[in-house]
Order: structure tokens, then sequence, then C-alpha cells
């Protein structure tokens, strides 16, 4: 059992009595025009929910492609800003947490609905590295390192172009940590994105296993397993909130460890929180999984 104090970090955390064995995350880089701007909340703090985005015509045969096999299925998310962080009095808030920053996305991006299944990893790869095989091809993928996830995203964009699916100026890639925030919260403000049991398998309901992917209810923006089942990578490396307003924040320039997020299968409640962060532990395991996003190369 975890203690009741969340770890400074996760590479903190007990390790006996689970496999980890593996970390994994695709995500997306600031991208696609998809609409104009749009605030995900108003001033009173009310949820707002995400407009329609227009998908651009011509992607939309690698949209059907993707949504067909391997399945990689993605979802429009527009262009809008958010209060990323939590507030002070968020309840087990890490400091790594704040400065809250309000941070505009100046164009749209496409993140996958759910994380990468171990069918989709091996169709793209070849192999299928996750400790809990035995669950079939839409479990999510496990046991990826960061740079195993980024190739994943680089060999996906190699294989669209050469089938002349992908036009050229888009790429798959990891999310920035501020897109993956935006798109997990979905236009809410509160500590979490809905009933985390109703949203993520954790800890009290997972069972000790990973889940398939899309077993539970989605966010209000269609994207299932943001927080729960496995974490995330992202593509920034780990560091400071700026504070204040920015636009299209990607993390700092340099760093050493690169941004997990969302919580997982083996741990709490309460890192299923929209602004719960945590970094490359220095080793790979079953609790780490990976989501692709689509893009507009700038």
């Amino acid at each position: 059992m975890l203690p009741a104090i969340r770890p400074a970090s996760l590479r903190m955390l007990p390790r006996g009595g689970v496999a980890l064995m593996g970390i994994l995350v695709v995500a997306v880089m600031p991208g696609c025009q998809l609409s104009g701007p749009v605030t995900v909340a108003d001033p009173a703090g009310a949820a707002v929910a995400a407009p329609d985005a227009p998908v651009p015509s011509e992607l939309a045969g690698l949209l059907a492609h993707l949504a067909a096999d391997p399945g990689l299925r993605l979802v429009p998310i527009p262009a809008g800003s958010f209060l990323m962080g939590s507030t002070a009095d968020e309840a087990d808030r890490g400091e790594d947490e704040g400065p809250q920053t309000q941070v505009t996305l100046t164009r749209g991006f496409f993140l996958g609905a759910t994380d990468v299944t171990q069918g989709q990893y091996e169709a793209v790869m070849g192999e299928n590295p996750s400790d809990f095989k035995s669950l079939g091809r839409d479990a999510p993928v496990e046991q990826i390192s960061w740079n195993q996830a980024v190739a994943f995203c680089q060999k996906l964009t190699e294989r669209e172009r050469a089938a002349g699916r992908l036009p050229a100026g888009y790429k798959f890639t990891l999310p920035t940590e501020a897109q993956w925030e935006y798109a997990c919260r979905a236009g809410t403000t509160e500590a979490y994105a809905g009933p985390p049991a109703d949203l993520a398998w954790y800890d009290k309901n997972s069972g000790g296993t990973t889940h398939p992917v899309a077993t539970k209810q989605p966010n209000d923006w269609g994207l299932y397993d943001m927080t729960g089942n496995v974490y995330q990578w992202c593509l920034d490396w780990y560091g400071k909130y700026p504070g204040g307003s920015v636009e299209d924040w990607g993390g700092p320039a340099t760093g050493q460890k690169h941004v997990l997020r969302g919580g997982s299968w083996y741990y709490g409640e309460t890192y299923c929180r929209s602004a719960y962060r945590d970094y490359d532990p220095g080793f790979v395991g079953n609790i780490l999984g990976f989501r692709v996003a689509l893009v507009a190369q700038q």
C-alpha cells in the first residue's frame, strides 16, 4: 500500500510487490489550426464545453484509416486557454503544481482517444514489450522508455507518409505537458475532470493490473484513460511553471528528466488529479504507457 502522503517524485515510491518494468507515452506538439481560440472556463469558473473542431480535408483519409486499423483514433482538440496547475488549497497538492499559469494554446491539435495499445504498438514497431501481455491487444502498452515512445511517433510518421496518407507539414509526436493538462481538464477547473471511479483505473478498483483501454467513461472531450491505467509521457523536460500568462508553453529548454502525467492502476486516487505531475523515475515499469498526437509542424 502507498503512504497517505504524496511522495515528491515517482522515483521515491515503493517498488516492492509489483513488477515495475516499463514506461511509455505518445502525444502532441503545438499543432493543427482547428478553430479559433476558445477559453475553457468562464469568469465564474464553470466548465465550458469544447466546440466542434473542424478537421482539415487533407487529413480525412488518414483519420479514417487510423480509426479502423490499427485503431489509433484521433480526437481534434481546439485552440484555447486554461489555467494550468493547482490552487494552493487543493488537497494533496504538490509544490511543483504551481505557480498557476494562464496558458494559451494558439493552435489546435489531435490527440489519441486512448493510450496506445499493445496491438497498435506491435503493428508499428514489430514487438510488444508489455508485462501484461495476457490481457490482450486492447490493453495499453507498457514497459517503454521516453526514447522508445518518441521512436514510435517517428516510425508512425514515416509509415503514414510512405503510404501517402500523411500530408506534408504534419507529424506524430508526444504532447507538451500544457497540451496534456488542457486535454485532460476538458474545460473543467476542479481537482478532477470527473469522478475518478468513473474515469480511471487506480489502486482501489484496478485489481492490481492494467485494463483494456476505453472501458471507463471518457472525459467531456471524448478522451479515455487520461488518468489512471498507465502513466503517460509528455514531450517536455520537467521544470517549474513560469507563472503569469504564456502562449504555447513547452517546458524548459533543457533538463534531465521528462514529464509523466496521469497516475496509474497501481497508485491512489489523488494521482488522478488533473494537475498532478511527475517525472522520469529512471527505470521502466508496467505502470507507464503513452498516447499519440498529430500536429502541424512549425
